[in-house]
């Protein structure tokens, strides 16, 4: 089974700064996502979001990463939502205990 490349894309609208992932998300990609994340992160003006419609696995690490996302912008005041959830990432999500803590945002 070949496995399918990790890539964002990062698009602005007046509302919020999208992130959008797709391919596999593990532990070998945990420095890009990083780097993509960082300058979002303190800015408190737009919602930070992460559409997840490509996304075609994520591992503990990946999931690590969205969790410290969302605690940090929860610490800041700052809005963050995940959108577009494959159905076998959501279910993931659901047994890990996540989902709970993940508002999912509708805007595009």
């Amino acid at each position: 089974m070949k496995s399918q490349q990790f890539q964002i894309e990062q698009k602005e609208t007046n509302e919020s700064y999208i992130l959008s992932l797709g391919g596999e998300l593990d532990l070998s990609v945990v420095t890009q996502l990083r780097a993509a994340l960082e300058p979002l992160m303190e800015r408190t003006d737009r919602a930070l979001v992460l559409n997840l419609r490509d996304l075609k696995y994520i591992d503990s690490t990946g999931i690590g990463i969205i969790v410290s996302v969302l605690k940090y912008r929860d610490g800041i005041k700052a809005p963050f939502s995940v959108q577009d959830i494959p159905p076998s990432i959501q279910r993931l999500f659901d047994l890990t205990g996540i989902s709970g803590y993940l508002s999912e945002g509708t805007q595009g």
